[in-house]
């Protein structure tokens, strides 16, 4: 069992200007001639935290991290201009092939960049699948997950008339993207984000929800989120899942919570089974059976980290 790494020094970081509207902050981590390894954060609009990168040894990895659009560092904050799936895929970081990591959200971008990169892709490490597709929106954020959680979907369901409430999802964008109501949409994305947080362990986890505490990052994850979802990732619903057989020949590590109310069970099921399922050795199946969605939780944090010193037989 290998424990997260002790916290060490960004190599290099700055700002890449990727169009005439956004900038993305970045950071590079590790040893320069390492086996490069690229980190995709949830969401869509989290951003990077400090211990995303102590998942990767610095003396064998090349880690890169990124807020993505509108996410963390990254400029202007909470924009949805020139915001979609396939912008936050554009090639700016000269690297030839990289192994591809990335949990909830940054499990739809790795899927995503690598069916449509395969060339470039060394192998991946997904967590938490999330494939975006119609049934998994609702379920999380109409009705499905409400029958487990029904007491913090309350808050999530009250700040909405009960005449909207039909299209939950709808409602939000609508005041979400509202900028001439501020206090609106900060209450909107309070309601949104907390929602989620209060959903994402096995156990409720407090000091976690506390990250909806801040309107800055709030607004940024629930605005991010909801453009993407109502527009459902500007793919056809089950693309990821069906163009699975793109990347059936990559080392690939699935590891999801047994418990995920988030992202379910069965979208990495419906993944697996896509790749070969049980026949295809290329593919290492995990469900960690006392977990939840986070990758903060330890069962799922130890087993992304055997998952990247596994991976560190592959090389660049």
């Amino acid at each position: 069992m290998t424990p997260v790494y002790p916290k060490f020094d960004v190599t290099q970081s700055g700002h890449l200007q990727v169009s005439a509207v956004h900038s993305i902050y970045w950071e590079e981590c590790g040893t320069a001639t390492g086996v490069p390894i690229l980190y995709l954060h949830g969401g869509p609009g989290g951003g990077i935290d400090d211990s995303d990168r102590q998942y990767f040894d610095p003396a064998h990895y090349r880690s890169v991290l990124f807020d993505q659009r509108g996410s963390g560092k990254s400029t202007p904050h909470a924009s949805l201009e020139e915001n979609t799936t396939w912008h936050l895929l554009r090639e700016h970081l000269h690297v030839d092939k990289w192994i591809v990591f990335g949990g909830s959200w940054g499990s739809t971008l790795a899927l995503a960049y690598a069916e449509s990169h395969p060339d470039r892709c060394l192998g991946l490490i997904v967590r938490g699948i999330f494939t975006l597709r119609r049934e998994e929106l609702l379920w999380y954020y109409q009705h499905g997950a409400n029958m487990l959680f029904p007491d913090y979907f309350e808050a999530y369901k009250n700040a909405i008339p009960a005449a909207e409430r039909g299209d939950l999802m709808q409602a939000y964008y609508k005041r979400l993207t509202n900028d001439d109501d501020e206090d609106e949409q900060l209450k909107c994305a309070d309601a949104w984000s907390r929602w989620e947080v209060s959903t994402s362990k096995l156990i409720v986890d407090p000091a976690y929800i506390a990250k909806a505490d801040d309107p800055e990052w709030a607004l940024a994850f629930a605005r991010i989120e909801c453009h993407y979802f109502v527009n459902g990732g500007w793919m056809r619903d089950g693309q990821l899942v069906e163009d699975a057989s793109k990347i059936k020949h990559l080392p690939i590590t699935i590891i999801q919570g047994r418990y995920d109310v988030v992202c379910p069970a069965k979208t990495s099921w419906d993944l697996y089974q896509a790749l070969g399922g049980s026949h295809n050795k290329n593919i290492d199946y995990q469900i960690i059976g006392d977990a939840g969605h986070s990758a903060h939780e330890k069962t799922i944090e130890q087993a992304l980290m055997d998952a990247v010193e596994k991976f560190k037989s592959i090389k660049a």
